[in-house]
């Protein structure tokens, strides 16, 4: 019981500390540098120290008779304490894949904690960090001491990553700490330079408004004739997307009997040099393209995280690295009905910070190949897509 008594004291005057260092970060004059250098100290405070006395103090309690009450509420206190840090806190295995994060943790990678557990926690991190973090992860795993670092976050920018091991009750093998600080607040990150978007309404029924205005704008400039100047079929569906609904348009097509070529690459501003590598790409190579024409279903790809999933340059650059790709999909075009295989693929990639596709957005996709895949064959055939 006296154990527990202590415990449950310095538990209290933890919470204490945290408050303040809470109040502390919301002054306008605040040292944001040594908040963090005491938010980080008190994080090693409850896994160095707090955390391996309740795992003993439980470990008698059951030897005895089983978990008694006072250690289960002490354990659900320190659980509530660590969802409530005001620090971003994501706990991973020795393979980096995520286990537990906190509140300010799914705010900072813009992730549920649904779907982020289960996940390596390197996909949040720009593809150029990837292999670093990995690298210090195993090392603190290994038990090779404490790291910090700094890598490119794709939801906050730069972000300092400091790295922790813990060995959880019962586990044979560490566990890694990470504690998330995103420096984008202090020193905004530079952003893509491209068209401005229209901001998100909240709410299902305000987003599936705006995929029925995207999927009627894009059916009006299928229908338009030759005659209007707006370019062939493949150019009037990419002006309606690029921008708006992706970063990246680039579209494949596959003539009878040959092999795919490369026919279209609409690149945000400012990205013509990257948009000449993508250009010259050939599309056979790109694992994802030829999934989805292998199978003639969408493929869509969250945060993937094989950087050649859309092939590589011909400089040996993986083409998703190069286009800061944090979110692809693929849309074949059926071919006419009994003639088998696809027209080709429209791949739609999304840069940067951007919130990914969703399912229902793939689905309206899906739905808008068929209409573009007719207009396409129309053309070929020389008639207005209408006819």
């Amino acid at each position: 019981m006296a154990d527990t008594e202590r415990i449950g004291a310095e538990l209290g005057g933890f919470r204490e500390r945290v408050a303040e260092l809470r109040a502390a970060r919301a002054l306008p004059t605040g040292d944001r540098a040594a908040t963090l250098d005491s938010a980080l100290m008190e994080l090693e405070y409850v896994a160095g120290v707090l955390w391996p006395r309740l795992e003993r103090l439980e470990a008698a309690h059951r030897s005895r008779s089983g978990p008694g009450p006072d250690g289960g509420r002490e354990r659900q206190l320190l659980k509530t304490v660590f969802q409530r840090l005001p620090a971003a806190v994501v706990v991973t295995d020795a393979e980096g894949v995520v286990r537990r994060l906190n509140h300010a943790a799914t705010r900072l990678l813009g992730l549920r904690a649904g779907y982020a557990t289960g996940r390596p926690l390197s996909a949040s991190f720009r593809h150029d960090a990837r292999a670093v973090l990995r690298s210090h992860l195993a090392a603190v795993a290994r038990g090779e001491g404490d790291r910090s670092l700094v890598a490119h976050l794709h939801q906050a920018g730069r972000t300092g990553v400091t790295l922790t091991a813990v060995r959880p009750s019962g586990e044979r093998r560490s566990a890694v700490l990470c504690v998330l600080s995103a420096t984008r607040a202090a020193v905004p990150a530079p952003r893509r330079p491209g068209p401005e978007r229209r901001p998100d309404p909240p709410g299902d029924a305000a987003r599936h408004t705006a995929l029925l205005d995207l999927l009627d704008d894009l059916t009006t400039a299928l229908l338009r004739g030759p005659g209007h100047g707006d370019g062939p079929v493949l150019a009037r569906a990419a002006a309606v997307l690029a921008g708006r609904f992706a970063d990246w348009v680039i579209a494949d097509v596959t003539p009878p009997g040959g092999p795919a070529r490369r026919a279209l690459v609409l690149p945000p501003p400012g990205e013509e040099s990257a948009a000449a590598a993508v250009a010259a790409q050939d599309p056979g190579r790109a694992p994802l393209i030829g999934e989805a024409a292998g199978t003639a279903a969408c493929v869509l790809r969250v945060r993937p995280e094989d950087p050649g999933a859309l092939g590589e340059t011909g400089a040996g650059a993986p083409l998703l690295a190069l286009v800061e790709g944090t979110s692809v999909l693929c849309v074949p075009l059926p071919a006419p009905a009994g003639s088998g295989g696809v027209l080709g693929v429209l791949t739609l990639v999304r840069a940067g910070d951007r919130e990914p596709f969703a399912l229902a957005e793939a689905a309206v996709m899906d739905r808008a190949s068929r209409h573009l895949a007719l207009a396409l064959t129309a053309e070929e055939d020389g008639r207005h897509p209408a006819v």
